[in-house]
């Protein structure tokens, strides 16, 4: 069966090509896209879960199978980057961290400590944050947090978000793409808040050391 609405307008770049999977695979598809979202950020899961959504609206797929798919696509992808920062590990990245500029090795070791502390907090909500629900993935294998806590956190999450976005693309049937506009809306205010983050932290790191320097040579 082929969605139908999408087949009468342009199908093409990431929609086009998230509709041929779920079309061609069904449940699975949906699943394989989702799951190559959380490894490559780049890929909107504000497009594929949506149109995942109003698959299952014009039959495509059930309900059901869409969430399961989408939510299992999320977790093998996040578990991707979990044993990717198991791999790089802690001692590696204390070392690539120490040779980068503007930086401490006690910045490093206080969001370690932040991250024991409220990790299984950030992997949960982290899961519903456009750009960080991939990346939270990756701190959470450096410090090796329990697999089936993160697992679960994981799960839980993704399930959240999957669901809002499936179910917001299966009311909204030939709509579905409004979702996008709204959530990469939020996407756009998440980078932005991140780089002003990034430039206030640079723009301290930068004046801390032209104070110590001033000091040191008067």
């Amino acid at each position: 069966m082929q969605l139908t609405s999408l087949a009468q307008e342009p199908a093409d770049g990431i929609a086009g090509w998230a509709a041929g999977l779920v079309d061609t695979l069904g449940g699975p598809g949906a699943g394989l896209a989702i799951a190559l979202e959380n490894l490559f950020p780049p890929l909107p899961s504000e497009v594929i879960l949506p149109l995942t959504g109003f698959a299952a609206g014009q039959g495509v797929l059930t309900l059901a199978s869409a969430l399961f798919w989408t939510t299992l696509g999320s977790v093998v992808g996040a578990m991707a980057l979990y044993w990717i920062g198991m791999l790089v590990g802690r001692d590696r990245m204390h070392a690539i961290w120490a040779k980068l500029p503007l930086v401490k090795v006690s910045d490093l070791e206080r969001t370690e400590r932040w991250f024991l502390r409220h990790g299984t907090k950030a992997v949960f909500f982290g899961r519903m944050v456009p750009i960080f629900r991939s990346l939270i993935s990756v701190p959470a294998g450096v410090e090796r947090m329990p697999l089936p806590v993160f697992v679960l956190l994981t799960t839980l999450g993704s399930l959240i978000w999957n669901s809002v976005l499936v179910m917001a693309g299966y009311w909204l049937g030939d709509q579905w793409e409004v979702v996008e506009t709204y959530v990469g809306v939020l996407s756009k205010a998440v980078v932005v808040l991140v780089a002003v983050a990034l430039a206030a932290y640079v723009a301290v790191r930068l004046r801390g050391r032209n104070q110590a320097q001033h000091r040191r040579t008067s």
